[in-house]
């Protein structure tokens, strides 16, 4: 990805959160020459990567495979082994008509998906095999708190308002409907680098390309190029 595009992603994605009623953190607009200057006590924000978090999953096509994801809050991965600390984590996502999020689970993280805005949150389910493959068993996830079934590879929709959980090694996959929606993710620690199983291989965070334009926030992989401790 160009930088300009990602820049371009940022100020979009920005504008639809705030019409929805909601807003980022202070951080999430620091410049370069701000995290340059920051120190030790902005740690927690680069260790357990807080911030803008743009993908196209290693395609170049992001408006039809990726995903843009703010991530306002998260504990360390060291948190759930002593079972002290920041123990949960929240994102913001913004989700396009047709932008395709490709299948995956995670051995550890529970998640909730709440539709907070917009269109439809498109989602396709599988239980997996203990070899990672796409089980043909029902899938029994918890919607607003009522249990549901459905038959592999299924889709559920959710409008503005409703919410999904789904347990650890449930494949899923989801896109927008109708309209661009806001989503937002609860779930336990979220550890982006040992607790992602894509069915098939992915990039998860882009290459930049093309330094075209200076960035206008760092994304989470920016961190160690500017921030210095």
């Amino acid at each position: 990805m160009k930088r300009s595009e990602i820049n371009a992603i940022m100020r979009d994605a920005n504008e639809f959160i705030r019409q929805c009623g909601l807003y980022l953190p202070p951080f999430a607009y620091w410049t370069p020459d701000e995290w340059g200057r920051k120190g030790a006590e902005v740690s927690e924000i680069v260790q357990n990567n807080l911030g803008w978090d743009i993908t196209d999953w290693g395609t170049g096509d992001y408006a039809h495979n990726g995903l843009f994801l703010f991530t306002v809050r998260n504990g360390h991965p060291d948190n759930l082994k002593s079972g002290k600390g920041k123990l949960y984590a929240e994102k913001l996502l913004v989700v396009d008509p047709g932008q395709v999020t490709p299948l995956h689970y995670h051995w550890h993280k529970v998640e909730d998906f709440i539709n907070r805005g917009g269109g439809k949150l498109v989602m396709e389910l599988y239980n997996s095999t203990p070899k990672g493959e796409l089980d043909d068993t029902p899938v029994t996830v918890s919607i607003d708190g009522i249990r549901r079934t459905v038959k592999a590879g299924e889709l559920i929709e959710l409008s503005p308002g409703d919410s999904i959980t789904l347990p650890v090694e449930v494949y899923h996959k989801f896109w927008g409907a109708e309209k661009r929606v806001l989503v937002g993710e609860i779930s336990n620690v979220n550890d982006d680098n040992n607790d992602n199983r894509f069915y098939e291989a992915v990039g998860r965070f882009p290459e930049i390309e093309a330094e075209d334009e200076a960035p206008l926030y760092l994304l989470v992989n920016d961190y160690p190029k500017y921030y210095k401790g």
